[in-house]
């Protein structure tokens, strides 16, 4: 009988020690629960904030790319004088660098085309031209700061210094001929960058199109301008690089509304023909 007492003492002591244990560790469960509750609030917190500031940099990032890539653009321009060979090869690495990044348009011209054939939208074309004028007109200056402290050679003593490359002023007379040649060669550019935006995805070749495009836009438009002492530029940010004086009302019809012109041709003769050719497909 005692045996028996004893035993059944120690299974309650046992089960008294075990409830005991559970209730401490159910406390401490609870506590830490309790505790754990505002730092998941707080991480997610932080994640939300995270997913929102995301949210908002690609277009950050795509007005600081066409800032950097029309930077870049405009100043191989610029060194490499306008030769229809280097700014291909200028355009087709400013594609491949930024082009994931904004489209790489680098040119005003070809953003209100690209807004108009509503392929980007109206508030994102405003900011990639801002950014795009800024882009040029700091490679301007950045080249002319260059330019202006280089030491003069015993030549240059008694003689102009060096100069930037610069467009040739248009020739009295003789502006619409110009201004014909910026919306043709324009139109043919926009037509590639249409194509380059529509039908293909691989990086390399939509870049060389639109390279070849510019190419032989600059080929054909700058042998009809060179003609009469002109210079075709095929972008409104460049010819900030270029010197154009748009204080002149020619000025701005040939190389800001020309240019715009033949890039919206270009693109919608582009869509036009892809239409007709879904169609009868």
């Amino acid at each position: 009988m005692a045996t028996k007492k004893a035993a059944s003492t120690s299974k309650k002591s046992t089960a008294k020690k075990a409830a005991a244990k559970k209730q401490t560790s159910t406390k401490v469960t609870t506590v830490k629960a309790v505790e754990s509750r505002p730092v998941a609030a707080a991480e997610a917190t932080q994640n939300k904030t995270f997913k929102l500031n995301i949210g908002r940099r690609p277009l950050i990032a795509a007005l600081i790319a066409e800032f950097i890539g029309t930077f870049i653009f405009a100043a191989a321009v610029v060194a490499g004088q306008g030769q229809p060979i280097l700014v291909f090869f200028a355009l087709a690495g400013v594609v491949l660098t930024i082009g994931l990044l904004s489209g790489a348009y680098v040119n005003p011209a070809l953003t209100i085309a690209a807004w108009v054939t509503r392929r980007i939208g109206a508030w994102r074309a405003v900011g990639y031209i801002v950014a795009q004028v800024l882009g040029a007109m700091l490679a301007f200056v950045v080249l002319n700061a260059y330019m202006s402290n280089t030491a003069a050679s015993p030549e240059q003593l008694y003689s102009a210094g060096a100069e930037l490359f610069k467009a040739a002023t248009l020739p009295e007379g003789k502006q619409w001929l110009v201004l014909m040649s910026e919306v043709l060669g324009t139109a043919i550019f926009g037509f590639a960058v249409a194509a380059a935006t529509r039908e293909i995805k691989e990086r390399t070749a939509a870049a060389f199109t639109v390279g070849l495009g510019l190419y032989l836009g600059l080929m054909i438009a700058g042998s009809a301008a060179a003609l009469i002492s002109a210079s075709a530029i095929l972008n409104p940010a460049v010819a900030v690089a270029l010197q154009v004086n748009f204080g002149n009302a020619w000025s701005w019809a040939v190389y800001a509304l020309g240019s715009i012109l033949g890039a919206v041709i270009g693109f919608a003769l582009y869509d036009l023909l892809r239409s007709n050719s879904k169609e009868t497909a």
